[in-house]
């Protein structure tokens, strides 16, 4: 189901774009429009989007669907059964029409039975290059697809329920819709609202008929739009020129209309319109709808809206986000799915200027090359020209990407001071370049001081050291034995933060990792692909990319919040994080090296054995590490994924917690301790693995799960029966049975009866500092 593979089958990535291809391929999407993401209205309701596969596959979600994926476990019912890869989208009352992507022909189904065609047979055969879905008809301009530059006339069809059964739909050749006049003309682009549909003609103006279209007063005039769209009874343009919009119809639909603003594309409800803008990529509403719903400070690639939810695909990660045009409660089964979506519509030829052509690789897929079926094809997407509020515009728009936006919590020069809102009047700004000249006069000269100072030392030294036997070479040495620390193997390996981590450039840990190659990769977890690196002074690092299911549920401000946080925390037995990158779309986390690898290496996967004296500080450092988190922090971390793989071995085979959530209980809440409790289980598994060496779960043994095996055990009194084989027996086995009854408690069944995390670290460090295990 579309980009479903082992990242999607829970199945977000970057903020405000959208799609602004040649002018016949600049799409909308909604109510008559055609676009990678559109709605069908009414109470059989639904959206699709075409997938970022690669494949152009469709997935549709919505609350009426008999044709569900086994794999749908919420309301909200998802189907892609039977419906073919498509080029583009356009939703009409209770169906959705789309452009199959083989053969430009068109397609129309409901979520009832969505592998049966709704078009009628007439047309079934006849390529088109744009497509749009009224209320109950569909119209579609003739021409293949994928012909740059191909133009055509005009074919409509009627879709209605039928009179008996109200959920079964049927087609036919429209008459309401056919119109000797506009038989042999060209259009460029089509949009339909509810009984009528206005196309673009070839050398401009806007043409509208049907029963509705003299409601709608056009003007006759030879204007040129980059996009149309149509509600119930009103319709919207982008103008060419200046790239404001105008509307025509039912005033209600357009009441609050922004007269300044600048649009990129455009999606239409029932009684309401909404547009991405062309500066941030953000959306804007106006018509009949609650526009305090919209997201703030969040940008779009491209959006659709029915009669009840507006959806639409994030800039900063592709994902599918929903808001509700009238209701901040969510209509029954609207909830998106967690995929990622294309961006825009797959077209021929080169991207113009000012638009960039997207680049799958920053979805961080191997085997995804593109988003279009074809190779000779791109999606042009329209650059952004400036950033969202608290963001600072950092570097420009290329080719192959948009420009990229930073938080003005990292602003740390006078570029983005005046974005930022650093104060920027010429006498602040001459306030702060006398400040700065101030400081670099007497940096510089206490830099010049010392140098002369060294220069001379230098000088004397070897004056005097020719005439003396060397001993003062020999006390230098020795105070340096006697003022020297012995090296704390619990310090952190790189003393960076509190304070802004190091900001990385993605050139320099490209560089640093051989281009993100497979031999350097060195290990994968939930957040994606981990990576040893060497930077430019030598120092070894451990980097992670985030893989696309990473992005999809962190956004940049969310990011940016867990950068805030991951700086503050520094302890021994945390892995602590020494700078990150976040450039053309990558989130890029660089932390210490752990050389010795994972206790799951250990344990299981081959590497050298680990004896009990080391099992047992391995545990009881990294029950201290869960208790830093859960007990020094202020709110209190949950880490949510401990297990033998996110407990790593430093230098000096300390124990270090890593890959932790973020996510903070509050001690406000009655159920703020079950989160807790939750680590304290998972950590429980942990320690029977470490007496064991059995894995947590292994469809090898029966019973397969590490709990029902061991716990009956220890409660028998037969932990002995548990101690791993493979590894000497000490000479005193009490510490093991100790730990067994520690393993015990942390993972009973009932949350309260378990101990803490500082209660489990005290007892295995008592166990340790006992000194009964050799």
């Amino acid at each position: 189901m579309g980009v479903h593979r082992t990242l999607y089958k829970s199945c977000k990535l970057l903020p405000p774009l959208c799609v602004f291809l040649h002018l016949f391929f600049v799409y909308v999407s909604g109510f008559g429009s055609m676009a990678p993401i559109s709605a069908a209205f009414g109470p059989d309701g639904f959206f699709c989007a075409i997938d970022a596969s690669g494949k152009q596959e469709v997935i549709c979600w919505g609350k009426n669907s008999s044709s569900l994926s086994p794999s749908s476990s919420s309301s909200t019912s998802i189907f892609s059964v039977d419906i073919p890869a498509m080029a583009a989208l356009s939703g009409g009352e209770g169906f959705l029409c789309g452009i199959l992507s083989n053969t430009s022909h068109a397609y129309c189904w409901d979520s009832i039975n969505p592998g049966t065609d709704l078009v009628p047979l007439v047309f079934r055969a006849t390529a088109y290059s744009h497509i749009a879905a009224g209320k109950s008809h569909v119209c579609a301009i003739r021409g293949s697809y994928y012909s740059d530059g191909d133009l055509g006339p005009v074919d409509c069809w009627d879709i209605s329920r039928d009179s008996i059964n109200n959920k079964s739909l049927s087609s036919k050749q429209s008459s309401l819709f056919y119109n000797q006049s506009i038989a042999s003309l060209v259009f460029k682009r089509v949009v339909s609202g509810e009984g009528f549909s206005c196309a673009e003609l070839r050398d401009g103006g806007i043409l509208c008929w049907g029963p509705n279209s003299t409601n709608l007063d056009v003007p006759n005039v030879s204007e040129k739009f980059v996009a149309l769209a149509a509600g119930q009874d009103a319709v919207c343009g982008i103008s060419e020129v200046s790239g404001g919009v105008k509307c025509w119809g039912s005033a209600d639909s357009f009441v609050g209309l922004p007269e300044t603003a600048g649009y990129v594309t455009l999606t239409a409800g029932e009684r309401h319109f909404c547009g991405i803008r062309r500066d941030t990529h953000e959306v804007d509403c106006w018509g009949s709808l609650n526009s305090s719903l919209i997201p703030k400070n969040t940008g779009f690639m491209t959006i659709a809206s029915s009669d009840r939810a507006i959806c639409g695909i994030r800039e900063d990660n592709l994902v599918l986000d929903c808001w509700f045009s009238h209701s901040p409660e969510a209509p029954p089964g609207y909830d998106p799915p967690l995929e990622l979506c294309s961006p825009g519509l797959c077209a021929p030829g080169p991207c113009r200027e000012g638009e960039f052509s997207f680049n799958a690789s920053i979805l961080n897929e191997p085997d995804l090359k593109s988003l279009c079926v074809r190779k000779d094809l791109n999606i042009c997407i329209r650059c952004g020209l400036n950033c969202s509020d608290g963001h600072f515009l950092s570097s420009p728009c290329t080719l192959n990407s948009d420009r990229i936006c930073t938080a003005c919590s990292l602003c740390q020069n006078s570029s983005c001071w005046d974005t930022c809102g650093v104060p920027s009047s010429p006498e602040t700004k001459q306030t702060h370049w006398h400040q700065w000249r101030r400081i670099l006069l007497i940096v510089g000269g206490s830099v010049a001081g010392l140098v002369l100072i060294l220069l001379g030392w230098c000088v004397h030294t070897r004056i005097i050291g020719s005439k003396k036997d060397g001993s003062g070479s020999k006390k230098h040495h020795n105070s340096e034995l006697e003022t020297g620390t012995e090296t704390d193997s619990c310090a952190p390996l790189v003393p960076l933060c509190p304070g802004i981590p190091q900001i990385f450039r993605l050139s320099e840990l490209k560089d640093a990792t051989n281009g993100f190659k497979e031999f350097n990769e060195v290990g994968r977890g939930r957040y994606g692909f981990v990576y040893k690196a060497v930077l430019g002074d030598g120092q070894q690092v451990a980097v992670k990319r985030a893989n696309a299911a990473t992005i999809i549920h962190t956004n940049s401000r969310d990011f940016e919040m867990e950068l805030d946080i991951l700086c503050k925390i520094r302890h021994c037995n945390i892995v602590n994080l020494l700078g990150y990158c976040c450039e053309m779309g990558e989130r890029l986390l660089v932390y210490e090296f752990m050389p010795h690898g994972t206790l799951h290496d250990h344990l299981h996967g081959g590497l050298s054995p680990l004896n009990w004296s080391l099992r047992f500080k391995i545990a009881m450092q990294a029950a201290r590490g869960l208790e830093y988190l859960h007990n020094e922090l202020v709110p209190p971390l949950v880490h949510q994924n401990v297990k033998t793989s996110n407990i790593l071995l430093d230098f000096h085979w300390g124990a270090r917690i890593a890959d932790f959530g973020l996510i903070a209980s509050n001690d406000d809440n009655d159920d703020a301790g079950a989160d807790l409790t939750r680590d304290v289980y998972d950590f429980g598994i942990v320690l029977l693995e470490i007496i064991s060496g059995r894995k947590g779960y292994d469809r090898d043994y029966t019973p397969s799960s590490i709990v029902e095996w061991a716990v009956p055990l220890i409660k028998q009194g037969k932990a002995a029966a548990i101690i791993d084989r493979y590894a000497i027996l000490p000479r005193n086995v009490e510490p093991l049975l100790k730990l067994a009854d520690i393993a015990e408690l942390a993972v009973r069944g009932n949350p309260s009866k378990r101990p803490t995390i500082s209660d489990i670290a005290s007892w295995l460090d008592q166990i340790v500092k006992d000194g009964l295990i050799l």
